[in-house]
């Protein structure tokens, strides 16, 4: 026991060093370090395990759910909570428990693709505009604030009535509206960046500036840009609901929570629950989402006190 206890204090050692020897420890260091900023922070803790349940209960959704998400009884239709049906039953008596741990993938699914596809877009537009000024920066710019000059739903709404209605499509078209903040964070850590000097040193080296944007600009604004991310998973969740209530997101019978809630506004009145359930199911995600950004916003700030 005392030898584990050593071992672990020796890890912890070498890992919080303040004379890295290698860009290993260098790298494995600033991660512990980030992780017990982060884990002092409870509420972002919460955060974390929150959407940590989230991800395990839409993988684990066909093994979980109790019921079919897509397959009712007219019998049992708009019954209320119960034993047999803990969060009650819709219009068409389906289990609106089994359909929110189904939704859950959609939410996820959404989630992901809009944050692969907006942030690369984001954090290129941004270095490249910060790092090469001129007529490309202010070109760049003024496209990303007329995307910005537009609210964020209802942009998605041009869209994807353009794209016509689904939920491959609403991705698209919450990712064409998402990329814009991040490119504008991009470019202000990019102006910073640019005059250091180890970005003089690296031009003296003879690298390109595509070479110096890509390899030595952008791993740097990574950070900032993922704590927007983060914050923003809210807002994205948001207006796929938006778009799922509307009938331009997911189509019947995907279990999306949005559409959900829209199915059931006609019976807010009496069955309350069945619009009810998805609604508080977006309202926990999405604080979720908020209090993991803001701890996540902590940790990855190095003008924070540690």
């Amino acid at each position: 026991m005392k030898a584990s206890s050593a071992g672990v204090s020796e890890l912890t050692a070498w890992l919080l060093s303040d004379r890295p020897q290698s860009r290993r420890q260098a790298a494995l260091g600033r991660i512990y370090a980030g992780w017990l900023s982060f884990a002092r922070n409870r509420l972002a803790m919460v955060g974390l395990l929150l959407v940590l349940a989230l991800v395990l209960i839409a993988a684990f959704a066909p093994w979980i759910a109790p019921y079919p998400p897509s397959i009712g009884e007219l019998s049992a239709r708009l019954q209320p909570p119960s034993a047999a049906h803990w969060f009650g039953t819709d219009d068409q008596g389906r289990d609106i428990l089994s359909r929110l741990i189904h939704g859950s993938r959609v939410t996820l699914y959404v989630v992901v693709l809009v944050a692969v596809l907006a942030a690369p877009i984001g954090l290129l537009v941004g270095t490249a505009a910060g790092y090469a000024g001129g007529w490309l920066d202010a070109v760049l710019m003024r496209i990303t604030d007329i995307f910005l000059a537009f609210p964020r739903l209802i942009l998605a709404l041009a869209f994807v009535a353009a794209l016509g209605p689904g939920i491959e499509n609403a991705v698209i078209a919450i990712a064409i509206t998402s990329w814009p903040p991040y490119a504008r964070i991009a470019r202000a850590e990019t102006l910073t960046i640019r005059q250091a000097d180890y970005i003089s040193a690296v031009k003296l080296l003879g690298a390109s500036a595509p070479r110096i944007v890509l390899r030595h600009v952008m791993p740097l604004c990574v950070p900032s840009v993922i704590v927007r991310v983060t914050l923003d998973m809210a807002g994205i969740i948001l207006t796929a609901a938006g778009l799922g209530f509307l009938g331009l997101g997911a189509q019947p019978p995907m279990p999306e929570w949005g559409a959900m809630i829209a199915a059931g506004r006609a019976y807010v009145l009496d069955q309350w629950w069945v619009a009810a359930a998805p609604g508080a199911a977006i309202f926990v995600v999405s604080l979720a989402f908020n209090l993991l950004g803001d701890g996540l916003r902590d940790a990855l700030d190095p003008k924070a006190s540690k």
